[in-house]
């Protein structure tokens, strides 16, 4: 089997398999706080592979818990803290995480399909999951790690997958996201000045308005892309795919000064 397929069928036998599982949650949100309140920094909150799936969870602070491979579908985390927290093999399929902080955390292996992301701060994560169809609008992902680690694929090749999304607006600028799926994601206004979309999946992607200076898009599948009034100053397009189907190409700013090889 091709790598690309063994990373496919990962992700999906583990979405189908947490995802087919009927909402029942261990905790009550009273009872989440209570535990949250007597944690500290030596003596975490053991929320450990629990199942708060669809349990309002809203404002608050969860820098002191484990939440690793916490069950969080459909839940309500919106305006929480989850800062710096390791967040691996969690499951958070349609989760509401609007403006919630999620700055430094790490994430993989996680689906977080069909969820509300809005203004979320994902600042400075590392990230690799599922998030198609999800809602970033205005989020915060600069500086984010995202793109595929070539040197730690013990599954295959892994990427991020973004298809779908909406990223209207969003701070992507210095992102890594090489090697991520961004196949027709709205990317109308975002920033992503000076990110890495190498080898990067931009098919029907929108990036009318956005500012992609000195964005490395080398290598990347770009058929139908949309770049109407994008600024393009010294963006490097090597060996891109689909120049010829480009659209909105001339209304792009700076294309004078944009790199094709």
């Amino acid at each position: 089997m091709k790598t690309s397929q063994l990373s496919s069928a990962f992700f999906i036998l583990c979405f189908i398999s947490l995802s087919s599982q009927v909402f029942s949650a261990d905790l009550t949100r009273e009872q989440v706080i209570q535990m949250l309140d007597s944690a500290s920094t030596e003596k975490k909150a053991n929320l450990r592979r629990k199942d708060l799936s669809g349990v309002d969870l809203s404002g608050l602070d969860f820098r002191n818990a484990d939440l690793w491979g916490t069950d969080f579908r459909g839940a309500n985390l919106s305006n929480s803290n989850l800062s710096g927290l390791n967040l691996d093999l969690t499951v958070m399929t349609g989760v509401n995480l609007e403006s919630a902080n999620l700055s430094k955390v790490s994430i993989f292996a996680v689906s977080m399909m069909r969820s509300n992301l809005k203004n979320v701060n994902f600042s400075n994560s590392r990230v690799i999951a599922n998030l198609n169809n999800s809602d970033l609008s205005h989020a915060n992902l600069s500086n984010v790690k995202w793109g595929a680690d070539m040197k730690n694929q013990p599954m295959g090749l892994m990427n991020t997958e973004l298809k779908k999304v909406k990223l209207i607006g969003a701070n992507l600028s210095g992102a890594d996201l090489g090697r991520a799926k961004l196949m027709f994601a709205d990317l109308t206004g975002a920033n992503l000045k000076n990110a890495i979309l190498i080898s990067t999946d931009l098919r029907s992607a929108n990036l009318t308005d956005a500012n992609l200076s000195n964005a490395d898009l080398s290598d990347s599948k770009m058929n139908d892309t949309i770049l109407n009034k994008a600024n393009l100053e010294k963006t490097i397009f090597k060996r891109i795919k689909g120049k010829e189907t480009l659209r909105g190409l001339s209304q792009a700013k700076n294309i004078n000064s944009a790199i094709f090889e």
